[in-house]
């Protein structure tokens, strides 16, 4: 039966590629003109003889019987025999024609004429000779031989011309239609030009000739494996509308070209489609179906894939296994990886080195930095050969978890095993030291990066942020220089961290300068180099300078970030500019800003500080309204706030809230809280929450003890305070000034002068140097028991420290002197007193008429802590 045809009247000109002119395109065959009266005898020597006729692949061609021209009972032929032995491509195509029934001899006489001189090369011939060769299983295969090099030359025609020649050709001479040469054709045309098999595809659709699916899939697979995703989904649609959906091998290529384009849910309902029309789908398509569920990822899928193949009795592939185990680890779920690992080795896999680098991440990625390494020694052992991914992972991991040292072991056995480590290992080593405060150590390693040549820009930034954040300017200066020597373009991050150095320094101007320097380089500034500028100008108090910088970055079209609003909200509140933050974040939030509990906590601090708790607490009912949650820092701002402003009820009832939602109180926390308590005297309730830090876990700092010793001191139970010194001590928390001037004012108080010496003694062994309100304890402590000679001694020092005397002190002096009866001492300190430039008080005067001081016990005024 004969495939249908289509009528092809004319051939466009521009397709006739690689043909001198028209003429060789055959319309109907004409009799050619004789000129050999006896040519039969010459061509059956001819082609017997032949040496490009190869005799082993025709049955038949060694008898010479059997190339017996046709005799004169044919008239049609019979002339052009006997009288006219031309190779014109008429004669040729008649003589084909003669041997239709005998595909060899027909073979034989092709290849005798198709290098003989006078032998016009024609697309007709060749057709004839397809068709006539395709019908016959001795020559079926010389048609892709033949297809192969014709279509490998350069010399024919367009897919689309050859198609319609050889449609026209079967027609003309009633062959008919063996779809086979179709599919050969397209075949041979995948083997070399795609874009002229994808013609010859859609030519063969327009003809209403189907290709055989085998041949549709490899072209698919041509086009899936040159990346040609678009050109392959066309395909695919064109398939469709002509009813052929493909078969298991189709829906893996196109789920294949679906991942290559990155889209893995189009792949998993790809899968989905072929599976719900009952297509008998393999193994190869599970796993590419699980490769995309783990893209996705659908881990859940990707499972429930893999339990199928187990239960159709397959066997997932290693790379399979390997897939889906690194998508558990990538996705946290290192259980069931090891799960899976443990059930690949079951199935007689083997532990290959991507998923035994896979879970070693995952162990880091859990803070199990043993485990990962202890999996690391065992591949070894077990004879698998580390990689350098395998030693950027633990490298890495060991540098984020303080482990430096043994991240430095693993880059000096890397070496040793000549796998150069990469500037990604050293960074992350240089990073590890520094935060390790290494410096020493990364700067070594710094130096043999940059000599190796193998440093990059990011590693001059790694360094370069170091010294910027510690404030360390001239070595960023020096190390900026050495990058430019060296050749090495700066980035974004160079330049931000050259001006975060300057604002941190304070030193504006030359923040601003580097500024200037991006733009003569052509780099514009972004929104974090606007962002360090305008925090810089807030750390220095110059609001006004800030909001210049901000309003120069709106001007040049770049968007704040939330960060930039919370720097100028935290800005204006710490420089006392509250209100404005609060009028300046409902601007904010009209512009699309989304507040986070750090926004509003930076408010509530700043009106803390300014003592309008009214408004604070104002401020956190409007966070609460909001829907944010309060954190430990909101609550523990606002207890401080109350305590500080003596409303410890507020102050509680702000704890029990915070509790009441689950907040624990941190140390700032309970500190504010039981200072608090202290000022109001009430140190049952002190000790009570001391107590409670503790049971909770919690560690009392150095400013929770001198909170509790003051409020032992005013209440003058100086052997708690003592007590208290003592397990500071035990506990290994250093007492500070504050804790030596609190503990040394309460033994002079009670008259305890040898204590208090001994502790002073103590403080100046640890190197802690007193100050102005130390001065004053000592010497109110000294004048109030009759001391004198003791506090001019005191006196003296301060003199030879440099450290002026306060109008406090020579009061206290001067009342001492009175009290003892030595008035003209009182009266040469107050004449000190004036040569110093201080200005006598209301005090001074009282003791110089009443010859004493107001409140002799008290500092009237100095605080201790």
């Amino acid at each position: 039966m004969r495939a249908p045809l289509k009528n092809s009247s004319s051939i466009s000109p521009f397709l006739l590629r690689s043909f001198p002119s028209p003429k060789y395109l055959c319309s109907n065959p004409q009799t050619p003109v004789p000129r050999n009266p006896n040519p039969n005898t010459n061509f059956l020597e001819k082609v017997t003889s032949d040496s490009h006729c190869p005799s082993k692949s025709i049955s038949g061609s060694n008898s010479p019987g059997s190339l017996i021209p046709p005799t004169p009972e044919d008239p049609r032929l019979t002339p052009s025999l006997t009288q006219d032995t031309s190779l014109t491509r008429t004669h040729v195509i008649n003589t084909l024609l003669i041997h239709r029934n005998d595909p060899e001899l027909a073979l034989k006489y092709f290849r005798f004429v198709e290098n003989k001189r006078g032998f016009v090369r024609s697309i007709d011939v060749f057709c004839v000779l397809l068709h006539i060769l395709v019908g016959s299983p001795q020559t079926n295969k010389q048609v892709k031989y033949l297809l192969n090099r014709f279509v490998a030359g350069d010399s024919g025609p367009a897919p689309i011309v050859f198609l319609d020649h050889l449609i026209d050709i079967a027609k003309r001479f009633d062959f008919e239609l063996d779809l086979r040469v179709f599919n050969y054709l397209l075949n041979s045309y995948v083997r070399v030009r795609i874009d002229d098999a994808v013609d010859c595809f859609n030519g063969m659709i327009e003809h209403d000739i189907v290709p055989m699916l085998p041949f549709m899939n490899i072209l698919l697979t041509a086009l899936v494996r040159g990346n040609l995703i678009d050109k392959a989904r066309e395909l695919y649609d064109k398939m469709v509308s002509i009813g052929v959906r493909g078969d298991r091998v189709t829906v893996l290529l196109m789920m294949r070209a679906f991942l290559k384009e990155g889209k893995p849910w189009e792949a998993e309902e790809f899968f989905k489609e072929a599976k719900a029309r009952g297509m008998e789908l393999d193994a190869a398509v599970y796993s590419i179906a699980i490769q995309a569920s783990c893209q996705k990822p659908d881990l859940n899928m990707a499972g429930r894939l893999l339990r199928e193949m187990r239960d159709r009795g397959w066997v997932p592939s290693e790379g399979t296994f390997t897939t889906v185990i690194g998508a558990f680890v990538k996705q946290g779920n290192l259980a069931e990886a090891l799960r899976l690992k443990d059930e690949m080795l079951s199935c007689g896999k083997q532990l290959n080195l991507v998923v035994a680098t896979s879970l070693m991440k995952g162990y880091c990625k859990q803070g199990d930095i043993g485990s990962s390494l202890c999996l690391f020694n065992k591949i070894k052992e077990d004879g698998l050969t580390p990689n350098k991914v395998t030693y950027a992972v633990l490298i890495e991991w060991c540098c984020r978890n303080q482990n430096v040292k043994k991240a430095y072991e693993l880059y000096t056995e890397m070496k040793l095993m000549d796998i150069q480590p990469t500037v990604f290992n050293v960074n992350s080593l240089i990073r590890g030291f520094l935060e390790a405060c290494s410096l020493k150590e990364a700067s070594n390693l710094f130096d043999e990066a940059v000599e190796s040549g193998i440093a990059n820009v990011f590693t001059y930034n790694v360094l370069l942020h170091h010294f910027c954040n510690d404030g360390k300017v001239n070595e960023a200066c020096s190390l900026w220089q050495r990058m430019e020597d060296n050749g090495v373009v700066p980035t974004y991050a160079s330049y931000n961290n050259m001006i975060l150095a300057h604002s941190r320094a304070g030193n504006m101007d030359m923040a601003h300068t580097v500024v200037s320097e991006m733009l003569d380089r052509g780099i514009k500034p972004t929104v974090i180099t606007y962002t360090i500028l305008m925090d810089g100008h807030f750390k220095k108090g110059d609001a006004e300078q800030a909001l210049d910088v901000f309003d120069e970055m709106v001007g040049v079209n770049i968007a704040p970030s939330d960060f930039t609003f919370n720097i100028i909200i935290n800005g204006l509140a710490k420089v006392g500019c509250t209100s404005e933050a609060r009028d300046m974040l409902k601007k904010f939030v009209d512009k699309g800003f989304i507040p986070m509990c750090l926004t509003y906590n930076s408010i509530i601090n700043g009106f803390v500080k300014e003592g309008a708790m009214n408004s604070a607490l104002a401020v956190y009912r409007e966070m609460c309204e909001s829907g944010l949650s309060p954190n430990v820092v909101t609550y523990t701002t606002l207890i401080n706030g109350f305590c500080k402003s003596n409303n410890i009820d507020l102050a509680l009832k702000m704890q029990y809230e915070m509790k009441s939602k689950g907040l624990r109180l941190d140390v700032p926390a309970f500190s504010a809280l039981i200072d608090g308590f202290c000022k109001k005297q009430d140190m049952d309730g002190a000790c009570e929450l001391f107590s409670e830090l503790q049971q909770v876990g919690l560690s009392p700092n150095v400013i929770v003890y001198n909170s509790m010793i003051r409020g032992f001191r005013n209440v003058n139970n100086i052997e708690a305070a003592l007590d208290l010194h003592k397990k500071m001590i035990n506990e290994g928390i250093p007492c500070d000034l504050q804790t030596y001037t609190t503990l040394i004012d309460g033994l002079l108080r009670e008259g305890k002068l040898h204590f208090a010496f001994d502790l002073y003694s103590e403080m100046l062994a640890k190197g802690i140097e007193p100050d102005i309100i130390t001065y004053t304890v000592l010497l109110n402590g000294l004048c109030n028991k009759g001391q004198l000679e003791n506090a001019r001694k005191i006196l003296e020092e301060m003199d030879r420290k440099g450290m002026t005397p306060s109008v406090l002190i020579y009061n206290t002096l001067i009342a001492g002197h009175f009290k003892e009866g030595n008035l003209e001492e009182a009266l040469r300190l107050h004449n000190e007193m004036l040569d110093r430039g201080l200005v006598p008080d209301a005090s001074t005067y009282d003791v110089l008429i009443n010859g004493k001081a107001k409140g002799e016990n008290s500092l009237s005024g100095v605080s201790c802590a």
